[in-house]
């Protein structure tokens, strides 16, 4: 009794430390989104620039995000999780320390390439350390709230960090990796056989998967940036989907391939991933939009908005008590729709958005959203790993992150993309029709989202069975 009690006890200590490396993703980004227009006025930055300070973050993390799920699988999620953190830590220092925009830019990129192993590698960790069943839901519930709460406080304690000095938005988060680091040596322990690190690693695979995700992340990046360049864009994605099919072609005749393909003929999760790449797409596009309406247009400050915002946290108090019961009691993929269905609800109701409106206005949309974080992410991140081979879990998360990050990017891009097509005068300000306009794109990628969702749930009533285990040997 007393062993299992321990083994008991070390996963949740291994639960506390991951979700202090989780969180410490979500609030690291959000901070210094919020912090760019001070960086920008100390350091005398360019707008190229100051918004590529943001774009290599996603460059290095959409980039690398495969590559760091299957390295996790290969040579040991304990080991990735340990190394990766320590670089994050020291770049996030460099960053700090930063005196001209290509220092800022190096830092991002890199700690975002850190941020890519560290974040399959954290959920493989969290899902082996809980059997499947009751307490890996309600772990990866907490987790999942962490995650998403972390965004939302993030932009409130980045205003406030701000308004101090930019660079302790990069010292704060040396200061939680570094307790992060020392709690987790002792700790964390791998939960993959050793023999599944003998295997070869496929080189060539790895080069051309990294460099397909590099330039697809890239050219999703120009499109942030407006039509400026667009035959570039077009050749971007057009070199990244050339690359994309080597890898395939590799992948097919590797004796050890760095992705099994056969993982993607699984139906629940391709939809999962779908779903998440467009639930995440929907949240980032509003949350821009919102911020835009916000300061450009209503004059707020950044603390003013991150504080508006802070609503959307509930989900940290609500994900690891509610949707755990919900998810035992009518399953993953309904719990999931519903949430699905509570954000198209929200962003429908903010479609309306006047220029005097008071907060009072704006609140339901903000609960409604953190009641669809409640029901959506944490499902989301279950339904990632669900029915796939442990030995496989970090390949898997790394799938799903690539989801939301790049839902995320495509997101923005979405709604700049519409928001500037609606202003009439050809400049780029922002006014309250263009606001109106690219507020659609939230409410469709949604209701999308629930679409796909609807699917997998229309196919769970049919079969009357949960969908068989995709394993690795398949």
């Amino acid at each position: 009794m007393s062993t299992t009690r321990d083994r008991d006890g070390r996963a949740w200590g291994v639960l506390l430390v991951l979700c202090g490396a989780v969180f410490l993703e979500g609030v690291d980004i959000a901070m210094v989104n919020v912090a760019l227009p001070a960086i920008r006025a100390d350091l005398g930055l360019s707008t190229g620039t100051l918004s590529w300070v943001a774009s290599a973050y996603v460059l290095g993390y959409g980039g690398f995000m495969l590559l760091g799920g299957r390295a996790a699988d290969l040579l040991g999620r304990r080991r990735m999780f340990l190394l990766w953190l320590t670089v994050f830590l020291v770049f996030s220092g460099l960053g700090g320390f930063a005196t001209e925009g290509w220092m800022l830019l190096i830092a991002r990129f890199v700690t975002g390439v850190a941020s890519a192993f560290m974040a399959p590698a954290g959920l493989a960790l969290v899902a082996g350390n809980f059997p499947e069943g009751r307490s890996r839901t309600r772990a990866l519930a907490i987790y999942a709230g962490i995650a998403s709460g972390g965004f939302s406080l993030g932009l409130v304690v980045g205003g406030l960090l701000a308004a101090v000095g930019w660079r302790w938005v990069f010292f704060a988060p040396v200061i939680l990796s570094a307790i992060i680091l020392v709690a987790a040596i002792p700790l964390i322990k791998d939960t993959v056989p050793d023999v599944r690190r003998t295997a070869g690693f496929d080189i060539a695979g790895a080069l051309t998967v990294t460099g397909a995700m590099l330039l697809l992340a890239y050219g999703v990046v120009r499109l942030e940036h407006g039509t400026d360049g667009i035959g570039g864009t077009v050749t971007v994605f057009a070199a990244g989907l050339a690359l994309l099919a080597a890898f395939v072609v590799i992948e097919r005749r590797a004796t050890n391939p760095l992705v099994r393909l056969g993982i993607l003929r699984s139906g629940p999760l391709v939809r999962t991933n779908l779903s998440a790449l467009l639930f995440m797409g929907a949240f980032a596009g509003f949350q821009f939009m919102l911020t835009l309406y916000l300061q450009e247009i209503r004059g707020w400050s950044a603390l003013q908005t991150g504080l508006a915002m802070l609503v959307v946290a509930i989900d940290m108090v609500l994900a690891p008590t509610l949707t755990p019961r919900l998810v035992n009691r009518f399953g993953t993929v309904r719990v999931l729709f519903g949430g699905l269905l509570l954000a198209v609800a929200a962003y429908a109701l903010f479609l309306p958005v006047a220029p005097d409106w008071t907060y009072a206005a704006m609140l339901p949309t903000m609960v409604l959203l953190g009641l669809a974080f409640t029901l959506a992410y944490g499902p989301l991140t279950m339904a990632g790993v669900e029915g796939i081979d442990e030995t496989e879990h970090g390949l898997a998360g790394g799938l799903l992150y690539t989801a939301f990050q790049f839902g995320m990017a495509l997101g923005i891009s979405a709604v700049t993309a519409v928001s500037v097509a609606a202003v009439r005068d050809g400049t780029e300000r922002v006014t309250l029709d263009s606001v109106r306009a690219a507020l659609v794109i939230p409410v469709a990628a949604a209701a999308l989202a629930a679409i796909v969702t609807a699917f997998g749930l229309r196919r769970r009533v049919v079969a009357g069975v949960a969908p068989e285990p995709v394993r690795a040997s398949a």
